[in-house]
């Protein structure tokens, strides 16, 4: 047990969330602030979102500033203590990954039955208790968008709840054709999303992306 971690124990309070050191910044933070990277037989640096790749974690602070310091900096070898190659585009890599990631769990959501698609059936269902999450694209007119949430939606702000003002949240950081590929539909302009635990880990990898466009 790390040092942080058993101090809070014997001070009766809960561990403190694992930290590693950013090479960016040379800061130790949360892990879930942070994007690992590893070092690939080839010795070429890859991203791991999911953190399941084996091998030593290299850590970047979530932010894409701070990997494009990295990368330019040569930081990767430094902290790796070896040749390693690293992509130039790697900060444009990683964001393709993470909206991958999003919108793979959104048409999971879909096939569970989570998600309502169309204007009509997404406006009523966001007229109720039951609905987390309103998406729309990002390319769609800000008229229907305000129709879709009765005037009060809010572009999404990586907070989950909703606004002193009532206004509803709208995840619109997707375009039309990229949710209409990731649900297997065409044209998907609006959708809506209910309650549960997808809603939560898609909010989450949502939220990641946004932090890291900065």
């Amino acid at each position: 047990m790390g040092d942080i971690a058993a101090n809070d124990m014997a001070m009766g309070g809960a561990p403190s969330a694992p930290e590693r050191r950013c090479i960016a910044t040379g800061a130790s933070i949360p892990m879930d602030s942070l994007l690992r990277f590893v070092v690939g037989p080839d010795g070429g640096i890859c991203a791991d979102l999911a953190r399941e790749l084996p091998g030593r974690g290299i850590w970047v602070g979530g932010r894409r500033e701070l990997l494009d310091r990295a990368v330019k900096k040569r930081l990767f070898a430094r902290a790796a203590k070896r040749a390693v190659v690293v992509a130039d585009d790697l900060p444009d890599q990683v964001e393709v990954l993470m909206r991958q990631r999003a919108l793979a769990l959104l048409g999971l959501t879909k096939r569970a039955g989570q998600l309502t698609l169309g204007y009509e059936k997404a406006r009523a269902l966001l007229a109720t208790d039951n609905a987390a999450i309103a998406i729309s694209a990002h390319d769609a007119s800000l008229r229907g968008r305000e129709k879709l949430l009765g005037g009060n939606a809010v572009s999404f702000t990586g907070d989950t709840s909703q606004t002193a003002s009532g206004g509803r949240i709208v995840v619109d950081l997707f375009g039309l054709e990229e949710l209409s590929l990731a649900l297997g539909r065409e044209n998907v302009v609006h959708a809506a999303l209910r309650v549960g635990g997808l809603a939560d880990r898609f909010m989450a990898e949502c939220r990641r992306l946004k932090d890291y466009r900065g």
